[in-house]
């Protein structure tokens, strides 16, 4: 199935056209990436009380690009039609119970738009912004793949690299994105049998693709409509680990 062209998405109101009728875009990040790197520098509930109007401002401008680009996803992968905005998104607040990092907020919005919910354990698109040297240094990324599979599922997952381990390679060189190893094992696990060439994919922990946005990329008027087109080309690796996840949940679930 050939990939869409980004010229087949809608158009929305450029940038210009707006200004020169005094509106303002529903869709533009700045205001977004502002308010996060100001967070940044002022991670605490004094500083995120008295801006929380920025905060509400920043979140409505996200929910809205995030429901756009469900709608643009869906229209070459109708696995996420109908998906609501509490099904891809995340709180802002952090959970610091266990870790040693007290800072009460995220310094970055998110959305993983996959099939089923986030909470679905398939493999979808993440989109994450975040200004430069924030959020571990990487800044915004998109990824396309499944998280922290369970045991069962990793297993169905090995199974489909020992069958089409050529296919999973042409994926996910088609796809643009690089293949992120750095959660993967450094030996290849027992039980499995594929040509040496092809043991790295073994050695995943999680099958993830991912790709780094500089802010540049989001200020552009149609960066939802590219955002779309770029994550079009997962789709075919997102099918073939979707197979193997899928047919974990049918035989073991």
């Amino acid at each position: 199935m050939p990939f869409p062209k980004l010229s087949n998405f809608p158009k929305f109101p450029k940038l210009s056209t707006l200004k020169a009728n005094n509106q303002q875009s529903p869709f533009t990040v700045k205001e977004i990436l502002d308010f996060l790197s100001d967070l940044h520098d002022n991670n605490n509930r004094e500083w995120f009380e008295a801006n929380k109007p920025r905060y509400r401002e920043a979140l409505a401008r996200h929910n809205a690009n995030v429901m756009r680009l469900v709608e643009l996803i869906a229209r070459f992968d109708s696995s996420v039609e109908g998906l609501k905005l509490a099904d891809c998104t995340y709180r802002i607040y952090r959970d610091t119970r266990f870790s040693k990092d007290k800072t009460p907020y995220k310094d970055f919005f998110s959305a993983f738009i996959v099939r089923g919910g986030k909470r679905s354990g398939y493999g979808g698109y993440y989109l994450h912004i975040s200004p430069k040297g924030h959020t571990w240094g990487e800044g915004s990324f998109m990824a396309a793949g499944n998280v922290c599979p369970e045991p069962y599922v990793l297993r169905s997952i090995r199974e489909e690299i020992e069958d089409n381990a050529p296919l999973l390679v042409q994926n996910i060189a088609a796809s643009g994105f690089t293949l992120d190893d750095t959660n993967s094992l450094k030996r290849t696990p027992r039980g499995f049998e594929v040509e040496a060439e092809y043991e790295y994919l073994l050695r995943q922990r999680e099958m993830i693709l991912s790709r780094s946005l500089t802010d540049e990329w989001f200020l552009a008027d149609d960066w939802l409509e590219r955002t779309a087109g770029t994550f079009s080309r997962c789709k075919p690796f997102l099918d073939q680990v979707n197979r193997a996840i899928e047919y974990a949940y049918e035989e073991y679930r």
